[in-house]
């Protein structure tokens, strides 16, 4: 008898972790549910519970996208030049403004991540944006951005 072949492509491992994920969140929703019928009305525990259930759809989008990270690690490092610019920004102009702020950081953030210089991104996304229909505002993103321009670029070096 031979040993099952072990997987080792990429799409067979992010296979195997899709699963384990898919289990261990039937795991979470079935201890979530047990806790939600054993807790007090009024509990703590009840309204997380209750909390948990509400939002379970939204929770439950990363496995149907298995490009989404669940760690929040990335974010978190690129807090501090926020937290230090925070007492500039105050009056940044309306209550409105904090999404948009919010908004553009994650798009530098996702650029620094990249590796893609934020000014050339920008210079090459703003300046045609005003006149591209909302269902192109995927193509804008910096992964496909870069995506693109480094074809390009191969395409010149060859």
């Amino acid at each position: 008898m031979s040993a099952p072949p072990i997987p080792s492509a990429p799409a067979d491992l992010e296979l195997i972790a899709q699963l384990k994920g898919k289990l261990q969140y039937a795991k979470l929703r079935i201890r979530i549910e047990a806790a939600l019928s054993a807790a007090l009305p009024s509990s703590a525990l009840n309204k997380a519970c209750k909390y948990a259930h509400t939002l379970w759809k939204k929770l439950n989008r990363f496995l149907e996208y298995p490009e989404l990270e669940l760690s929040t690690n990335l974010a978190e490092n690129s807090m501090p030049p926020v937290a230090l610019g925070r007492k500039n920004w105050i009056h940044i102009g309306s209550p409105q403004a904090g999404p948009k702020v919010a908004a553009i950081l994650s798009v530098v953030e996702s650029c620094r991540r990249l590796q893609v210089p934020v000014r050339d991104y920008f210079s090459a996304i703003l300046t045609g944006l005003a006149d591209l229909p909302v269902r192109c505002l995927p193509d804008l993103t910096p992964a496909v951005w870069v995506a693109q321009h480094s074809c390009s670029r191969e395409r010149v070096v060859a």
